[in-house]
């Protein structure tokens, strides 16, 4: 149960960063980045339909907490079967489920529909472990929502995982969510 909780704020109230002011930081750690703008979408079905050839891994993101309080970010490409019963052994934590709407404004600063590793530049006390889908990494090119979930950005593999170590965080690369599982 979440005993310190900050509510959820209404669609009108500003993120703690801003998309350009994200895109600005990854200028500023010389990334590159492309970002499309398109009508928000909240689901991979939606995604799949809007974006037409727009090249890379596509991904899904998953904002999670375990038994013992501790907050994980699961990013996989978008048709990873994620097995949350499962999961938990592959990345070594408790017992896994979805975190709370407002876990996630008050860990993440960002609202159900636009989760993203872009996200933890808000993560500033370090609260979220991230684990990266291998099959996910072996993408040159990946996309994401720059924070809000009417645009995606394209980030090459390795200028993520600059960002997110920028972000002091150390990432997982985790075997996980193959067809074949």
């Amino acid at each position: 149960m979440d005993t310190a909780s900050t509510p959820l704020p209404d669609q009108a109230a500003p993120l703690p960063t801003s998309p350009d002011q994200l895109l600005a930081r990854l200028d500023a750690l010389g990334i590159q980045a492309t970002t499309h703008s398109h009508p928000p979408l909240h689901t991979v079905e939606e995604s799949k339909a809007l974006r037409g050839a727009l090249p890379g891994g596509h991904c899904k993101n998953l904002f999670l907490k375990d038994k013992k309080d501790q907050h994980w970010l699961v990013v996989a490409l978008e048709d990873a079967r994620v097995d949350l019963n499962r999961l938990d052994k592959a990345i070594g934590s408790a017992r896994l489920s979805f975190a709370s709407a407002d876990r996630l404004w008050r860990v993440l600063g960002i609202r159900p529909g636009s989760v993203t590793p872009f996200a933890l530049v808000n993560d500033t006390g370090h609260k979220v472990r991230v684990v990266l889908q291998k099959a996910m990494m072996e993408h040159d090119l990946l996309n994401y929502h720059p924070l809000l979930n009417d645009r995606t950005t394209a980030i090459r593999r390795d200028d993520l995982l600059r960002f997110i170590r920028a972000c002091g965080h150390e990432p997982a690369i985790v075997e996980f969510g193959r067809a074949e599982e």
